[in-house]
């Protein structure tokens, strides 16, 4: 059986970027840490962290992170019935898109994340590549667009996010004045949250274009408002988030009756008890 404070020395490494800071973390320093790795390593005959070019686990790092993180579940949800086991608000790490941290997800959580004295760990990552986090025991869970489970995970449709491809009447008048068409296309600045961001290059294959653009990008879901508001570019924003400025005028479509359907997938581990079951349930009462 493996030793749990290996585990946790596992964990913290990962979630915390590196072996001084989990040392901090945990109350140890750093070669007590990095004893704590070596020796989890001799004991499953196998390296757990790859040092370079940047850290992160093993494929049997990642099995391990993956275990710990469903046995931190268990253990939430068996304290609950024996309550001497009970300590200090426990924490779950979670993946999901900046578009529905800045949007929907607060009202979702908040009363769950009370009444479970539940602790987040929100890790943003784009929409389509979020799920990656979960496989590589990163995250407990996560929030994306990407509709195929982990093995030995559920996953959950939640329902869909409409994007609007958005600009100001003034942008829309100096790239589009002829409407929305390949030349323009190639001509007018778009605005992109992240290299892995795929939202624009799907809106645009769905209306026929599949060439190159010019983009800024903006790792930002308020600063990519903002960008658009100031009249830099034009990009995918969610219809929600955008309500009030297309109502007042300050943003408009510059595409006609077109909008991208994005699905959204609540991705989780089988095996993580009734906390998880009922966050679940807490999030698809959210988009009923």
């Amino acid at each position: 059986m493996v030793d749990y404070k290996l585990l946790e020395a596992l964990a913290t490494v990962i979630e915390t970027g590196g072996f001084e800071r989990a040392g901090v973390t945990l109350g140890l320093s750093q070669s007590a840490i990095s004893q704590r790795i070596r020796t989890l390593e001799v004991r499953i005959g196998q390296p757990v962290l790859l040092r370079s070019p940047v850290l992160k686990a093993t494929p049997a790092g990642q099995q391990l992170l993956n275990h710990v993180q469903q046995v931190k579940l268990l253990e939430r949800d068996l304290a609950k019935s024996l309550p001497a086991l009970s300590e200090p608000a426990a924490r779950l790490r979670i993946a999901l898109n900046a578009d529905s941290l800045a949007t929907w997800w607060a009202s979702a959580i908040s009363d769950f994340c009370s009444n479970e004295a539940l602790l987040l760990d929100m890790v943003v990552e784009d929409q389509d590549t979020a799920l990656r986090r979960m496989r590589e025991g990163d995250v407990a869970a996560c929030l994306c667009s990407n509709p195929q489970p982990a093995a030995g995970a559920r996953r959950v449709p939640l329902g869909t996010m409409t994007y609007l491809a958005l600009a100001t009447p003034s942008y829309q008048k100096r790239y589009f004045s002829q409407g929305f068409n390949e030349q323009s296309v190639r001509a007018a600045p778009a605005i992109i949250f992240g290299p892995n961001d795929q939202l624009q290059h799907r809106f645009l294959a769905q209306v026929g274009y599949h060439g190159a653009f010019p983009y800024h990008l903006c790792p930002s879901s308020e600063g990519f408002m903002k960008l658009a508001l100031a009249g830099m570019g034009y990009g995918m924003i969610p219809e929600i988030q955008a309500r009030q400025e297309i109502e007042a005028g300050r943003l408009v479509s510059i595409a006609a009756s077109q909008s991208l359907e994005v699905e959204l997938y609540w991705h989780f581990w089988r095996h993580s008890g009734g906390v998880m079951e009922r966050l679940t349930t807490a999030l698809k009462a959210a988009h009923s």
